[in-house]
């Protein structure tokens, strides 16, 4: 694939965009399997502890700076056709890069011959002179390779209606301003205005099956991943199974998105 082929966006059949992140716990694979997830990550270039379900796929990621190692890059190589890069590079408790950072790097993540994500900010990815996009002026004007776009989002307007108009939006925005195909790989209502606030479940829930309908419903948006697979049943959080095969409201939710 040459360093300025890019993919076309077509669309994706229902279903097959629906992916979850992952994290160890006990009863994980299980999980996984019963969550009805075609793809998934692990914010990692592998999955330790974590069995892929049949059906599904692992999708690896160069999580930072520190990640760009020849072994990282040969496990990546190795784990299929697709590669995230670069976890929220536009804050400090995340990957914390600069563009000229990621630009400076991406020749090697381009050399892995993969189907390319974006770093993938935090927020603010349709702002002019934002992060992702100095990014993207960045690599246009190199000539490097951007596949398509990987975005976060969460929503601190627990209303179902209101919430998925305002993702839609935020996606439609993004696509307008790079035309290239969107992965959403982190999304869930919390609320991070004043510390760390969650909906009720039945309202998590909701969202799950509004969302997925309306994300399945964009041909440019070619997979999503909620924000995660495990839940701690002594708090509240987005997460759809508290072990191997006890699912959440928002997990019964995910495991009826088609």
């Amino acid at each position: 694939m040459s360093e300025r082929q890019s993919a076309a966006p077509v669309r994706i059949a229902s279903g097959a965009k629906k992916g979850v992140g992952v994290w160890t716990f006990d009863g994980v694979s299980q999980a996984l399997a019963a969550s009805g997830a075609s793809w998934y990550y692990t914010w990692n270039t592998q999955h330790q502890g974590v069995t892929t379900p049949g059906p599904a796929s692992f999708v690896p990621m160069i999580w930072g700076a520190a990640s760009v190692t020849d072994t990282a890059l040969a496990q990546a190589r190795a784990a299929g056709p697709y590669l995230l890069a670069f976890n929220e590079p536009d804050f400090a408790q995340q990957s914390n890069m600069s563009v000229d950072q990621a630009l400076q790097l991406w020749p090697k993540l381009m050399a892995a011959g993969k189907i390319l994500g974006s770093p993938a900010v935090a927020t603010g990815a349709a702002t002019p002179g934002g992060w992702l996009d100095r990014f993207m002026a960045g690599a246009s004007e190199k000539g490097y390779r951007v596949d398509f776009v990987t975005l976060h989002w969460y929503g601190g307007d627990f209303r179902t209606p209101q919430a998925v108009g305002q993702l839609k939006s935020y996606l439609t925005s993004v696509y307008a301003r790079y035309h290239k195909p969107i992965w959403l790989t982190e999304y869930a209502l919390i609320d991070f205005s004043q510390g760390t606030r969650f909906p009720s479940a039945a309202q998590q829930a909701a969202f799950v099956t509004a969302s997925a309908k309306m994300l399945d419903s964009l041909p440019y948006v070619h997979r999503y991943a909620w924000f995660g697979l495990g839940a701690d049943p002594s708090k509240p959080s987005s997460g759809l199974f508290t072990a191997g095969t006890t699912a959440t409201a928002a997990g019964r939710a995910f495991q009826a998105a088609r």
